[in-house]
């Protein structure tokens, strides 16, 4: 990734360094030439050719980092809003999603890549587990290279076992093709540990080990992962500090304590948990173990594609469950334990540190890659005044107030809008895939599986049953 020709200045913003210190500096300049963050302070001197950003009235903050994002199935936005997991796991493990094509997977990353940076995401991991083909894989890394952003590559298949595709020759001449010298950020390999006492995902994490890849892995989903694949893996000697173990949401505390001790880190996706079934989201739990913790958002075949919602529902599941835990024992929180500033910090550094790019991205210091967003709409009631600026972050800002980020330098969006992308193309490549999976299933089934069968509600009996209100006694008559 190249950096833009001129040196560029953020003048006059309120700057979130999130730093080792969470230093905060009001009235403060950024300074970035090529490809790096020069300087940050107040009154900075810049080159002459530099192009000034007015930040004032606004927030300057690292770029966001999302560790587990399914961008293949943003082309289908929205479709399953009413799903559970296990509507999910019918739609795409055992029926429509083998109707994906390489190139449907091109138009879902490609349209995904485009608003995680709108976005402020400035790094986002693609869990790309719709790679059936080489082909599928290649139009995946193509689309990730398409968009000025920063992409990891999480490869994996839901068609096969890992023990399968990860073996395979078509995965190695990948690997040699497209990661090795490749123009990606980095390499992950994506899949699951079911808990079978035989462990045959062992050949893939010896592929991985091989490769010097970090695994993801879906661990602790209620009816799918749990304690055994955590036990398995760490008994094994698969278990490392690189490991992202994604949802977390349903383990013990042994299995806990397993990640804890080998330095793992969970990806937490909040909106996902809460609503798909994959268990409570965990960081009230994960704070106890003093598990490192990232954010991210999952599948827009669901919910919203930003980290601004991460924030929000992670804090509020968090604080939720301190107060009913607490309420339980007819007890009373008086003092949040998470806090905004913890959550920011999650959205940022967290996710470079389980990416191992912590020395890299995720903080405003001299030094570090130039990923930068300016947080600021003068239209907007809802910035001013900034008073707490973590908390303005977390509860109110969102995507529509991202004014400007830098990728590596690079100006990826400037006065609100994208520059350099072509979103009408963008749209048609997903039109296609819609028009494709319509067509394909035919009208009906599209229909069925968007729309899922409604459970009956039972009514529970009332014992106050009244027929009739008196106005003259302004009573009810049984």
């Amino acid at each position: 990734m190249s950096a833009t020709d001129r040196p560029v200045v953020f003048r006059n913003g309120l700057v979130l360094t999130m730093d080792d210190a969470h230093t905060v500096l009001p009235g403060a300049d950024v300074l970035v030439i090529g490809d790096r963050i020069a300087e940050v302070g107040v009154g900075l001197t810049a080159p002459d050719d530099a192009l000034e950003i007015d930040a004032t009235d606004g927030i300057l903050m690292p770029g966001m980092v999302d560790t587990h994002r399914h961008l293949w199935q943003t082309a289908m936005r929205g479709y399953g809003a009413d799903w559970t997991l296990t509507q999910y796991f019918v739609w795409y493990y055992l029926e429509s999603g083998k109707l994906f094509r390489p190139e449907d997977v091109y138009a879902g990353n490609l349209l995904g890549a485009i608003e995680a940076i709108d976005a402020g995401v400035t790094t986002t991991v693609d869990w790309s587990h719709g790679l059936q083909t080489p082909e599928h894989a290649d139009a995946a890394v193509d689309a990730l290279e398409a968009v000025d952003g920063r992409f990891v590559l999480a490869y994996g298949n839901i068609q096969q076992g890992p023990w399968q595709w990860a073996t395979s020759p078509e995965f190695r001449d990948f690997h040699r093709r497209r990661i090795d010298g490749g123009k990606l950020a980095g390499f992950q390999m994506a899949f699951d540990v079911t808990g079978d006492p035989a462990f045959p995902e062992r050949a893939a994490f010896e592929v991985a080990r091989e490769l010097g890849a970090p695994v993801t892995t879906h661990a602790g989903v209620w009816g799918a992962t749990n304690d055994d694949g955590i036990r398995l893996m760490h008994e094994n000697g698969f278990m490392t500090p690189s490991t992202v173990y994604v949802h977390a949401a349903t383990l013990t505390h042994d299995s806990y304590n397993r990640i804890a001790a080998t330095g793992g880190s969970v990806s937490v996706s909040t909106e996902s948990e809460q609503s798909a079934g994959q268990g409570y989201p965990p960081t009230w739990q994960l704070r106890h173990h003093d598990i490192p913790v990232s954010l991210s958002m999952d599948t827009s075949v669901w919910w919203s594609g930003d980290l601004f919602s991460a924030m929000r529902s992670t804090l509020g599941a968090d604080r939720s469950r301190e107060h009913l835990e607490a309420h339980a024992k007819q007890e009373t929180i008086t003092h949040c334990h998470l806090r905004a500033e913890q959550v920011v910090e999650w959205a940022t550094r967290g996710g470079a540190r389980a990416l191992g790019m912590d020395s890299t991205i995720g903080a405003l210091t001299p030094g570090r890659q130039a990923d930068v967003v300016l947080i600021k709409n003068d239209a907007s009631p809802a910035m001013f005044p900034i008073l707490n600026p973590h908390g303005h972050v977390v509860f109110q800002a969102q995507r529509a107030d991202v004014h400007t980020v830098l990728v590596g330098g690079r100006v990826v969006k400037r006065d609100g809008r994208l520059v350099g992308v072509d979103l009408a193309a963008a749209r048609a490549r997903v039109a296609a895939t819609i028009d494709h999976l319509r067509e394909t299933m035919g009208e009906q089934a599209w229909q069925r599986g968007m729309n899922p069968d409604i459970p009956e509600t039972a009514i529970l009996e009332n014992p106050y049953q009244y027929t009739e209100w008196d106005a003259g006694s302004a009573q009810w008559k049984h």
